[in-house]
């Protein structure tokens, strides 16, 4: 496995590569919901390369890009062992030549910006787009690999490639949980021991809301108090019902319906995303 940290290197390392490439783009931290994606790709493709990259353009004001979890060291041992092909791991002065208000950036419409994490991270999604098409660019992949935990960013994604013509398939992959039920979150790690404990309420809320439903229950209203319930100890961002094919706010609950959590934790203030279609 190649660790390469410029842009340059990469280019000449993609040259000689045959065969389809998987990438899988990562902030590090890499557990087990990453190792499944890049499992998927190994898989799928001849070559896996996956990006390690802290990216400050998609963290807003008073967030936790300071302190986000950096671990390149285990992460590319982890890589390794994984089967991957590279690794590109570059600092943030190779990926941008000037600051953010000197750079082109992709945007994505407004009517997907109006609502959930976008509307409270404001030019999160600007940043997000942004970085991926560029490793969309320099990588050349064939294939680029998602989990299924941030549906927001996953429509997006899909969204810009069809919308702006990227030669790429984007494959989503299931959430990957631990086994009390969490989702994996690189910020899992900031959780104490009573933010933990109240965090679980995030997937009862789901199952609860999906176990409604196959029950006959289709009000929203009904649904999304008996959510709110279970995450009353929470601080709420919002739980919202979406159609999963146009990420429209939908009234109707139904078999394309989706289910969108985020909340912070009272203690460590640890923001945390968690879906379910509910009707799966």
């Amino acid at each position: 496995m190649k660790i390469i940290d410029n842009i340059a290197c990469l280019k000449e390392e993609i040259k000689k590569l045959q065969g389809s490439t998987g990438l899988i783009p990562t902030m590090g931290a890499l557990h087990k919901g990453h190792l499944s994606l890049i499992k998927q790709s190994i898989k799928d493709n001849d070559n896996s390369i996956v990006s390690i990259f802290v990216n400050p353009i998609q963290f807003g004001i008073n967030e936790d890009l300071d302190k986000y979890p950096r671990q390149l060291k285990k992460d590319c041992e982890l890589c390794e062992k994984a089967g991957v092909s590279i690794v590109f791991a570059p600092k943030v002065q190779e990926i941008y030549k000037s600051d953010k208000n000197d750079l082109t950036l992709i945007c994505p419409p407004i009517t997907v910006l109006d609502k959930l994490c976008a509307k409270t991270r404001i030019g999160h999604f600007d940043g997000v787009c942004s970085i991926v098409a560029k490793l969309f660019n320099l990588t050349k992949a064939n294939r680029a690999y998602f989990g299924q935990k941030d549906a927001q960013q996953l429509f997006i994604i899909k969204k810009m490639v069809e919308d702006l013509n990227f030669d790429i398939e984007i494959i989503p992959c299931p959430i990957v949980r631990e086994e009390d039920g969490l989702a994996l979150s690189s910020r899992n790690q900031y959780l104490s021991k009573d933010d933990r404990t109240l965090a679980l309420n995030i997937q009862k809320a789901l199952k609860t809301a999906s176990g409604l439903a196959k029950q006959g229950i289709n009000d929203k209203k009904t649904i999304l108090d008996a959510c709110l319930i279970i995450l009353k100890d929470l601080e709420v961002d919002y739980v919202e019902f979406v159609d999963k094919n146009t990420f429209d706010i939908t009234e109707d609950i139904n078999k394309n319906t989706l289910l969108l959590i985020a909340a912070k934790t009272p203690q460590s203030k640890t923001r945390l995303i968690d879906n379910c279609l509910l009707y799966q």
